[in-house]
């Protein structure tokens, strides 16, 4: 594909090749771009082409083994007049489901976008496209928010090379939080982590110092696991640093607006508390940079601002929409008294109602988007949610009178959920209209043609306002830009935001953690690999939908069952590549309430596993249903075990427009889970309160509900004890009747008596899973929607444990392997990779230096890069030692060593060792030895193609570290064990270690001769040089040249001594040691015993390289003492031979 452009033209290129061997990667480039510049190197500046014509480009890449190049004819055109065709440069990406949230436009040269995949390939990435010469040419780059699959709310840029960016959650209340780029997009960076969480609503640049930064909590999108926000934020430091502003239980702020002149001057559109009545609703004021706000508009206590435009040629001129809406556990309702459109003409000081004017639409109304023409600002637009008469109304004075120019449904289908419009900034008459496609009008709003981005489901739309072919969209996939008025779009790829509801894991080694990610498919990811990272080709798409609960079957890790909205359930066998519907009633519901189903499947309804029968499923609509043939048929093993209150089982909406997706289901089952130590021991919650208990299979069923909490409880997850069959935890939220308080609780006499559980924890902070550490009893672990908290006593009290993970709701916790997985409303998923550390806390005086005892390493490869914007981190490979310096300082010694079982020592890494350097802290401290031995050594200068110097990796078994502070020792003793998936012996294991060792013992001694060599010719052209013309010992320098022969010709015969550059041994052919060093890289390789033929050339190469040692020897022996015996005969100094 050919890059064009008009003069001057600035293309920014990048290179994506790859070497097909990661332990041999790319090591130069090498660019011709045609103009006469040159760049060496992985990714160029900037190239600017100043004259007309076509241009060449060509890329030589190359690596230790060789090099290819790529020829690109005419890639470059350059045109003196511009050509009208825009061509993007992202069209590589294979995905066709994107999405954008927004779009931003410095001026007429800067255009900023971005984006995210939502294909359901269990990949997400954001790509962030920008311009900085009005198109001429694009670069893209990735979007780093912490996991891949959130879309971006917004988008808000001040130069070519600074932006910042709202993340949101794909389609739903996800919590991206703010980010940065500083590099025209190319890396991103989190700059709200530490100081907020939630979701954000809006965020706002002022024009007139584009350092302030205002941002509101709270999206606009309210779903049903929608996420609030924390008020009003502030940076003046472009995000270095942020401040509250309070209108923290503001909840929603889906609009700012800034005065286009003065900083200090900012409106909030306060959308306000979702679930019940409030007063902080309205448009808010601050003349004082958000020290102090007043409210200037308040509709009633039911109905906030959903929409919030400053005209864009008259800052003192303001519209602002607002919309009574209202959720319930079991219902959302859109419209009524309250939802109305105003203007103010004095800055927002009053304002007017203006739906009441003369041809608006009449009785209820619903929410309301508004947008002014900035051709004419007379002009306005409003999509109206009305029963009767909802669509498309225009008023050509500037709201006074209203005409209602189109009713199509295609504009206002789920109205509460869309309802935006955006007005053309050069046509008067060119409208745009978002919702599940966008629609474009050309004659002001009468006709409307649909068009679809790479995403679906649209929520905000940027038009440049010098150029509206250039445009950026912002929807549940992400953001994408188009600089042709649509008819081509950048892809969305690259953001680590995706939204997790539950998480699982399997039995495979390395074991792989399952969830189920919203708008975007189920997953499967390795939680560590071979590699340097854990990326997309770690991920793969599952069972079940975006909303699902996913259970693996116990006996075969391949076979994956998994749900979504509607009862839908599938069965997915990854080895054979089929999938089969397995409803347990296969009658599709949608569009009715929970009345109109035989059995009420919520949205997230739980699947499970017996822990006792491999064969046994369960599944959870208001009953529990079983199977024992993969779902081939199912049997119901309980009544109805919810509340079953027919008057929450209606159809959701109203009173407008009703919308039924399974997520306002109510009276269902929704956590589950059985006894590990009793077979037939279920305990089950459901999200209308009630707690029931079986302990023989489903035969008969308890009301076990806490007698003390409040009634209509959704239970959001059930932890029965893996210690006691009698006790259990329970985590249960009601933030959707409006109350954000935490509710724990814990049974030890199977639900006769409940303990409330939450002392430690905020107020404000509902808790959505508790689960028990299955190691140490009465160590307890908390999501909540703003964090992570533990608990050492079995929930007396909690204390927070957030570390390093960003303020983000926390949706589901398991546990595999003393790892604890955390899945994230927003941010992906992390890990905590080693409990054991935290176990031994029980045992441990903190007030002195702790060495704790390494948790068993697998014998296996890999390496963990920190801190990659795009990928997930991998886990070390080797063994990880903790150790806590209570009282560390600079001038103490410290060592760790490391010994085998028979009490040798393997290595010590020390602060006071060059070599091997033990770099320190106060507190806590983590070091990797990564289990291998010390190999052969260097010499300066050394080169050689595809060798290996490394030495043998520890074999598995016992080990010792020992920790030695000032003389002090602390000694743990740990494991190394066998790989599962290996396949040799541990007898070949012990082969190839021995194998290993000789090489490097004999390469060792190879190089240091190699050394010793030149360190003796360097003496003897020193004395030649210094005698060369002293008759009286002309013998002795003849001598000395000789001798010098002779030690080149055994390291010439020892190593290729004519290479000085790394693919020089492709010239010049490798010698004695490069042979043994390539041999030590192969039977490297694995866990394999070396073969037949590797003895053989080991036996053949040693004998060569030991009959030149044998020579060195000889002439240090005779040679040597002869020449230094007449030295001294001569009085001359000895000739010494250095044993280096």
């Amino acid at each position: 594909m050919m890059t064009g452009g008009c003069n001057p033209l600035d293309v920014l290129f990048s290179d994506t090749s790859s070497a097909p061997n990661p332990l041999n990667p790319i090591t130069s480039w090498e660019w011709d771009f045609g103009n006469g510049q040159t760049f060496s190197g992985q990714n160029p500046p900037d190239i600017f082409y100043s004259t007309q014509g076509s241009y060449d480009v060509t890329l030589e890449v190359s690596n230790s083994q060789s090099t290819q190049s790529l020829f690109k004819e005419s890639h470059i055109v350059v045109s003196e007049e511009p050509s009208g065709v825009w061509i993007s440069q992202n069209t590589s990406f294979p995905n066709t489901s994107t999405g954008i949230r927004n779009i931003s436009i410095v001026d007429e040269n800067v255009v900023w976008a971005s984006g995210y995949d939502g294909s359901g390939s269990g990949t997400n990435y954001q790509v962030y496209t920008r311009t900085s010469n009005g198109g001429s040419s694009w670069s893209s780059g990735n979007i780093n928010l912490g996991d891949t699959n959130l879309g971006i709310a917004m988008i808000n840029a001040i130069s070519s090379t600074t932006a910042w960016v709202v993340g949101y959650p794909t389609a739903a209340g996800q919590t991206g939080g703010i980010w940065k780029t500083t590099n025209g997009g190319r890396d991103w960076e989190n700059i709200s982590d530490g100081y907020f969480g939630g979701s954000i609503g809006s965020i706002a640049i002022s024009k007139s110092d584009p350092n302030v930064i205002y941002v509101g909590g709270g999206e606009k999108t309210v779903r049903g696991n929608v996420s609030s926000g924390y008020g009003m934020w502030k940076s003046e430091d472009a995000g270095k640093t942020w401040i509250s502003l309070g209108l923290e239980k503001s909840r929603h702020i889906p609009r700012i607006a800034i005065h286009p002149n003065n900083s200090n001057i900012v409106f909030a559109g306060v959308m306000g508390d979702l679930y019940k009545p409030t007063e902080e609703r309205g448009v808010y004021k601050s003349v004082d940079a958000g020290k102090t706000w007043k409210k200037t508009l308040f509709s009633n206590e039911h109905a906030g601002v959903v929409d919030l435009q400053m005209d864009p040629t008259n800052p003192r001129i303001l519209y602002a929409s607002t919309w009574r809406v209202n959720r319930t556990p079991y219902s959302l309702n859109s419209g009524g008294i309250g939802s109305a459109l105003w203007k103010s003409t004095d800055s927002g000081e009053t304002w007017k109602e203006i739906s009441k004017n003369k041809g608006f639409a009449k009785d209820t109304l619903g929410i309301i988007g508004v947008t002014v023409s900035p051709v004419n600002n007379q002009r306005v637009w409003a999509i109206v949610e009305n029963k009767e008469n909802g669509g498309l109304y225009r008023s050509d004075d500037g709201g006074d009178n209203w005409t209602q120019v189109n009713n199509e449904r295609k504009l206002r289908q789920r109205a509460w959920y869309y309802t935006r419009l955006y007005a053309d900034t050069k046509d008067v008459n060119q409208l745009y209209v978002l919702n599940v496609q966008y629609h474009k009008s050309t004659d002001g709003g009468k006709t409307f043609g649909s068009y679809g981005a790479p995403h679906g489901d649209h929520h905000d739309l940027w038009i440049a306002p010098e150029d509206s072919n250039r445009m950026i969209i912002g929807d549940d996939g992400g953001a994408q830009v188009t600089y042709d008025g649509g008819e081509t779009w950048s892809t969305y790829h690259n953001q680590p935001t995706a939204q997790f509801y539950r998480v699982t894991t399997d039995n495979h080694f390395p074991f792989r953690i399952y969830a189920a990610q919203q708008d975007n498919s189920t997953v499967r990811i390795a939680h560590r690999t071979n590699g340097w990272l854990i990326t997309e080709n770690d991920w793969e798409s599952t069972a079940g939908g975006e909303s699902a609960h996913i259970a693996i079957d116990p006996e075969n890790n391949d076979i994956v069952y998994g749900g979504s909205y509607g009862g839908y359930l599938t069965r997915v066998n990854h080895e054979r590549g089929t999938s089969r519907a397995i409803n347990v009633w296969p009658d599709n519901p949608m569009g009715y309430g929970a009345e109109g189903m035989k059995y009420r499947f919520q949205w997230n309804f739980p699947i499970i596993f017996s822990k006792h029968n491999p064969n046994r499923l369960y599944t959870f609509s208001n009953q529990v249903h079983m199977t024992e043939n993969e779902g081939q048929t199912w049997e119901i093993i309980s009544p109805d075990l919810t509340r079953d209150d027919p008057e929450k089982q209606k159809s959701s909406g109203g009173p407008i427009t009703q919308d039924n997706t399974a997520v306002e289901y109510y009276c269902t089952i929704f956590s589950a889970q059985e006894s590990a130590l009793q077979e037939g021991l279920l305990w089950v919650g459901s999200d209308d309160g009630l707690v029931h208990i079986t302990k023989n299979g489903g035969n008969f069923w308890e009301n076990i509900t806490p007698k003390d909490m409040p009634d209509w409880m959704m239970i959001n997850s059930i932890e029965p004890s893996v210690f006691d069959p009698g006790t259990c935890y329970i985590a249960g939220t009601k933030y959707k009747s409006g109350d954000f308080s935490p509710y724990l609780y814990k049974t030890k006499n199977y639900g006769k008596t409940w303990t409330k559980i939450t002392n430690g924890i905020n107020p404000e902070h509902f808790t959505r899973v508790v689960r028990e550490d299955p190691v140490r009893q009465g160590l307890l672990y908390a999501g909540t929607e703003t964090g992570l908290y533990i608990s050492f006593n079995d929930g007396e009290n909690w204390k927070p444990f957030q570390l390093n993970l960003p303020i983000v709701p926390i949706t589901d916790l398991t546990i595999k392997e003393n790892n604890l997985i955390v899945a994230t409303q927003g941010r992906s998923l992390w890990i905590l990779d080693d409990l054991t550390v935290i176990h031994q806390l029980y045992e441990s005086d903190l007030q002195n230096n702790i060495l704790f005892k390494p948790k068993d390493t697998y014998r296996m490869g890999g390496r963990s890069v920190k801190n990659n914007k795009t990928n997930g981190t991998n886990l070390e490979s080797g063994v990880i030692t903790y150790f806590n310096l209570n009282n560390y300082n600079k001038k103490d010694e410290v060592s760790l060593t490391y010994f085998n079982a028979k009490g040798d020592t393997i290595k010590t890494f020390s602060t006071t060792s060059k070599k091997n350097k033990l770099a320190l802290k106060k507190g806590s401290n983590k070091f990797v030895w990564d289990m291998i031995y010390d190999g052969a050594a260097t010499f300066p200068g050394l080169i050689m193609w595809s060798g290996s110097l490394r030495g043998p990796r520890a074999i598995p078994g016992n080990y010792v570290v020992n920790l030695n502070v000032n003389g002090e020792v602390s000694k743990k003793t740990f494991k190394i064990l066998k790989d599962p998936r290996a396949e040799s012996s541990i007898e070949d294991i012990e082969k190839q270690f021995i194998f290993i060792e000789e090489i490097n013992n004999t390469l060792d001694k190879t190089h240091k001769t190699i050394k010793k060599i030149r360190n003796i010719n360097k003496k003897l052209d020193v004395f030649v040089t210094q005698y060369k013309d002293d008759p009286n010992i002309e013998d002795l320098v003849e001598t000395a040249s000789t001798l010098k022969e002779a030690f080149s010709a055994i390291e010439k015969t020892l190593y290729q001594t004519k290479n000085r550059s790394r693919q020089d041994p492709l010239n010049f052919p490798i010698k004695l040691n490069n042979k043994l060093a390539h041999l030590n890289a192969l039977v490297g390789r694995g866990d394999f015993a070396p073969t037949d033929q590797d003895f053989e050339v080991k036996n053949e190469l040693t004998q060569k390289i030991n009959e030149q040692l044998q020579i060195f020897d000889d002439l240090i022996a005779n040679d040597i003492k002869s020449f230094n015996a007449l030295f001294n005969a001569k009085n001359l100094t000895y000739l010494e031979v250095e044993d280096k």
